[in-house]
């Protein structure tokens, strides 16, 4: 395996572990970094059996000196001993030599104490390791205000003593919305890279197992259990996502037959589920989106005016930029490239998005199709400068290429 990839994988199980021993999420940060920089040569010499633990055994070595050097913090003393577990315990955890944390350092993140618009960009730095330029951009906002923004969520666990505990089911209701907010912001960042070639790669089979793991927990929640569908749906298309070459492949162009039916099927009873409980929210209705695309498999078809009536829905829930280009891009294949276009047109703040990837690819496709030669290469050089994961940047290509 890659050193970096490896470093990458292990770092969500192992940060959250040394954050909820330490009860400091700085060092926890610090002590990983430290870790993965003697890796290098390390590693170099010879591989580890186990990457992870060698990541945990040292990082917490580090941390453990760090305390002792601090002149106004306690010498290290072992953590009382541990209550007796909970079902919910059991659920969450996982075999040594690294406990599993994620799930309990995602509930002490999304601390009612924390700013409401704070709780996902803390756990995603936190818990994923995002860099505050990629989490700006994921937030469609400028990175000093995102460092200020976790800087002073931080601060606040700090200084309001924030236990690193999973609270009692009674608290869940409270920070159930911002755990859901980050798992989908997580997910989305492994989805917009089909090959899967970032550092975000991890993300998505993370928060597979996650939504798994609270649609266990909580099956009366019906946005918990449209999340786990929405995943579920999003991976079964995985393998069609890359053609030959390694260029992302759209899903009405997909080779339906690599279609995964196993997840498939899960997140249909996952999403029947929540329908039956009868309190649609947005993330029932995501999955609704992404099941009305995997419905070709049956018709041959994609229900392009059904795709539409759901993103008119979701506008309701989201009116946000997001919902709108998405839903300008179905316009476009519902009702013909130019309609697709004034509704892009029309999406508020347009002209403050020109440095968003997927604003500038859904104009190019529209444009394309429209047969305005000359704003979809504009669009599509746009949108290539704005770094794009590597399939996604030879679909583009190909596509520019493809105008001349």
């Amino acid at each position: 395996m890659d050193l970096g990839r490896a470093i990458s994988e292990a770092r969500p199980r192992v940060v959250a572990a040394l954050a909820v021993r330490l009860r400091d999420l700085d060092l926890a940060e610090e002590a990983f970094a430290e870790a993965s920089a003697a890796a290098v040569p390390a590693w170099r010499a010879q591989w580890p059996r186990d990457p992870a633990a060698w990541l945990w055994r040292a990082a917490w070595r580090r941390a453990l000196d760090a305390k002792r050097r601090g002149a106004v913090r306690r010498r290290h003393a072992p953590d009382e001993p541990a209550p007796a577990p909970t079902p919910e315990d059991g659920v969450i955890a996982a075999s040594d030599p690294i406990p599993d944390e994620r799930l309990r350092l995602i509930f002490v993140c999304c601390h009612p104490a924390i700013a409401a618009d704070a709780r996902a960009a803390l756990t995603l730095k936190v818990i994923c390791g995002l860099s505050t330029e990629r989490l700006a951009r994921a937030f469609l906002m400028a990175e000093p205000a995102m460092l200020q923004r976790i800087t002073r969520a931080k601060r606040k666990i700090r200084d309001a003593g924030v236990p690193f505990e999973v609270p009692g089911r009674e608290m869940w209701p409270e920070r159930l919305e911002a755990v859901l907010a980050t798992l989908e912001i997580a997910y989305a960042q492994a989805y917009e890279d089909a090959a899967l070639a970032s550092d975000g790669a991890g993300f998505a089979q993370e928060v597979l197992r996650l939504s798994g793991l609270l649609a266990e927990l909580l099956p009366r929640e019906g946005e918990v259990l449209g999340l786990a569908a929405l995943v579920r749906f999003a991976e079964a298309r995985r393998p069609a996502r890359l053609d030959q070459t390694g260029a992302m492949v759209p899903p009405a162009e997909q080779d339906m037959g690599l279609w995964r039916g196993g997840l498939i099927g899960e997140g249909a009873r996952l999403l029947d589920a929540a329908a039956d409980l009868g309190a649609t929210g947005p993330r029932q209705l995501l999955a609704g989106i992404h099941g009305l695309h995997l419905s070709r498999r049956d018709t041959g078809v994609t229900p392009w005016a059904a795709i539409v009536g759901l993103y008119d829905a979701l506008a309701l829930f989201r009116p946000d930029a997001v919902t709108a280009v998405n839903r300008a891009v179905a316009v476009g294949e519902a009702q013909g490239p130019a309609v697709g276009l004034a509704a892009l047109d029309a999406v508020p703040g347009a002209g403050r998005l020109t440095n968003w990837l997927p604003y500038q690819a859904a104009r190019a496709g529209l444009c394309d199709r429209a047969g305005l030669t000359g704003d979809a290469a504009a669009a599509y050089h746009a949108a290539l400068a704005l770094g794009p994961a590597p399939a996604e940047r030879l679909y583009l290509e190909r596509r520019l290429a493809a105008l001349t």
